[in-house]
């Protein structure tokens, strides 16, 4: 069934027969990795709860190809084959899912937006890096994250577990479930409480998720629903080079009055049904709900932001299988009521006012219709082609006048109403792959993919320095990747290839308005691999990338940056765990990699890296009870989270000192 879980003896033997794993959000079409023809990694239930993650971090930087930088509290950038991207509509150039539907709607994504999903207590997550437009749509650009609920046949009875650690951390996680005939219930969630490493920040958060699945001949039916809350005191980067390393300045927060809080409810049915030994139908109406306000803390005249959208959608997919072809066909609708203010109490400049910069709602309405083949021409060659045409409309209207928000005497005033408007997206995307098997242990894969973004609302109505209209196309990528994965006794392996190039990069110029003639070049080697040896296991992946400007756009004033490396790309991440595990008892060591990077388009300022070793561990005391512990920056390492350079200083989010963990639960 699409988008089910590993059942629990496919689980158990995944260390054995990786190349048998089960993979479901490559295609949409259940299948095993030895078959796929693109890349996709992924951890499992068992990983999540070894890592116990405080912060999806955490858990993503053992996937090649992936970081997720991590901000104060839970707040995030993401990359994926790609350098850190930032800005008003950056944070579409990704795909994040929940059971296959987008965590947020086509049009209004948020950089943060991953601590909507309950990734702690996730039954799975995979990730595609590279464009995968063809398959999910929208946002599709340059990767897939794909976070798979329980199922819950495959979850404890009942369960909780209570974490407490440094800098007054806390979090209790529970999970129950209830089966009867072919219906079955599940609960789970957690609640957390951090005061903060730094001065006057910290957090509560809390995630609550319902399961109901019912398992019928003809028809298999499962309903999900996921709340969310969080109330973050948010610090500031520390600004002055190398100021991680300052003892004096680590604990410090430039931004005491800095502050976010975030809701979330999502809710989908989806229900499969049979039609026949080979031909079955998929539909999956969903709902979701999101509203943000914050501190805009990174600029130095401080508004605060509103924003959020409701939608409606349904997903269908119609399947049938032949001798030696899988066919699907499907159409996603999606319909999204968003809104945007933002808000400055008091004056900076005159050019930077007080009031209301921007106030307005966006009706936006993504409608589209795809085509999947998976074909075994013969017996050693399977070939899986891809099309589809995408359609976003946008219906825009502000609440304010439009035009400049100053005084009209203010020349070079920075925020700028357009018009109400509307504004139409029509994308054309496609896959073409092959897999080929050597020997029943040896696969050679290949992909060729077109993949897009559409503009977000957010760099089209929210302009400045005197842009009346945003004239922006959909940012476009091609991409070219090779791979070889294979199983040699207990060695799993995966080597990927891959060279993409993008275009209509959207961006902000010298001048601050929105333009999208960039391009841009990414090409790199990703390595996954794992061995199992009796009790011990040893894991590795790595990532040796490079992501260059590849026309010389108008972001810099100081000259040329053809060919220059983008800004916070690193050329290097690498991350080895080994471990033992027997009888519930285990142990961890974890060595991870950051490689240097620059801090600007021009390429004169830098960040050196920095590596870190964890220590993790855990004891079954009963057949029911577990203790587990897990020492964090092992070695006391000073380092940045995250780099930049902004307004000519250097700035930094500070990596944690040495903190540790303890977890009690308990199950049955």
């Amino acid at each position: 069934m699409p988008f089910s879980i590993l059942t629990q003896a496919q689980e158990s033997q995944q260390n054995i027969t990786s190349l048998e794993t089960i993979v479901v959000s490559a295609s949409k079409l259940e299948s095993t990795i030895s078959s796929t023809t693109s890349n996709i990694s992924f951890l499992t239930d068992e990983d999540i709860k070894r890592i116990s993650p405080t912060h999806i971090n955490e858990s993503l930087k053992r996937i090649p190809g992936v970081w997720i930088s991590r901000g104060n509290g839970q707040e995030h950038l993401t990359a994926i084959r790609s350098p850190v991207l930032t800005g008003a509509g950056s944070c579409g150039a990704f795909f994040m899912a929940e059971d296959g539907i987008s965590l947020r709607a086509p049009g209004f994504c948020n950089a943060n937006q991953l601590f909507a999903a309950n990734t702690e207590q996730a039954g799975r997550i995979e990730v595609l890096r590279g464009p995968h437009s063809s398959v999910f749509g929208a946002n599709a650009l340059h990767g897939v994250l794909n976070i798979l609920t329980p199922d819950v046949a495959n979850m404890d009875k009942l369960s909780w577990q209570l974490d407490a650690g440094g800098y007054g951390y806390l979090r209790g996680r529970f999970s129950a479930t209830y089966a009867q005939n072919e219906q079955a219930f599940a609960v789970y969630g957690h609640a957390n409480k951090d005061e903060g490493f730094k001065d006057n920040s910290g957090f509560d958060q809390q995630k609550l998720n319902f399961l109901h699945q019912f398992s019928g001949q003809e028809l298999s039916v499962k309903n999900h629903l996921s709340l969310t809350n969080l109330n973050q005191e948010t610090a500031g980067f520390i600004e002055g080079f190398k100021a991680y390393e300052e003892q004096a300045f680590k604990r410090t927060n430039p931004n005491p009055e800095a502050y976010r809080d975030a809701q979330s409810v999502r809710a989908y049915s989806r229900w499969l049904l049979s039609l026949g030994e080979d031909t079955s139908l998929l539909v999956t109406p969903y709902a979701r709900y999101n509203n943000m306000t914050f501190l805009m803390h990174f600029v130095p005249w401080q508004p605060v932001e509103t924003n959020g959208h409701r939608s409606l959608g349904i997903q269908s997919q119609y399947q049938r299988d032949f001798a030696n072809v899988q066919l699907a066909l499907g159409v996603d609708v999606d319909w999204s009521e968003g809104w945007l203010s933002e808000v400055q109490d008091a004056p900076f400049t005159p050019n930077l006012p007080a009031g209301v910069h921007y106030d307005y709602q966006v009706d936006a309405l993504n409608y589209s219709s795809y085509l999947n083949i998976n074909w075994l021409l013969t017996a050693p060659l399977k070939l899986e082609m891809g099309l589809r045409y995408d359609v976003m409309e946008y219906d825009y209207e502000t609440f304010v006048p439009a035009g400049s928000a100053c005084e009209p005497n203010v020349s070079n005033c920075r925020f700028t109403r357009p018009e109400s408007q509307r504004n139409q997206f029509n994308d054309l995307s496609y896959k073409i792959g092959a897999n080929y098997e050597l020997t029943s242990q040896q696969h050679l894969y290949m992909q060729y993919a077109q993949g897009f973004r559409p503009p977000q609302a957010a760099e089209l109505y929210r302009l400045q320095a005197g842009q009346s209209i945003a004239n922006l196309d959909s940012e476009e990528i091609q991409s070219f990747e090779v791979g070889f994965r294979g199983q040699s006794g207990y060695v799993f392996y995966d080597v990927t290839w891959f060279d993409m190039n993008k275009e209509n990069y959207i961006f902000q110029d010298t001048q601050r308005r929105n333009i999208d003639n960039g391009e841009t070049r990414h090409q790199g080697v990703e390595i996954r691999a794992r061995a199992n040896l009796g009790d011990w296991y040893l894991g590795a992946s790595a990532t040796f990338a490079e992501h260059e400007y590849a026309n010389d756009i108008q972001i810099s004033r100081s000259g040329s940056i053809l060919g220059n490396e983008i800004d916070t790309a690193p050329d290097t991440l690498a991350n080895i765990q080994l471990g033992w595990k027997k009888d519930g008892h285990f142990w961890e060591l974890e060595w991870s990699k950051m490689g240097d990077y620059y801090l600007d388009p021009e390429n004169t300022a830098s960040y050196d890296g920095h590596e870190l070793v964890n220590f993790r561990t855990g004891w079954q005391l009963t057949e029911q009870w577990q203790l587990s512990v897990r020492l964090l920056n092992l070695l006391d390492e000073d380092y940045a989270e995250r780099a930049d350079l902004s307004f000519g200083n250097y700035r930094y989010f500070v990596g944690e000192p040495r903190a540790i963990y303890f977890s009690l639960g308990f199950r049955q």
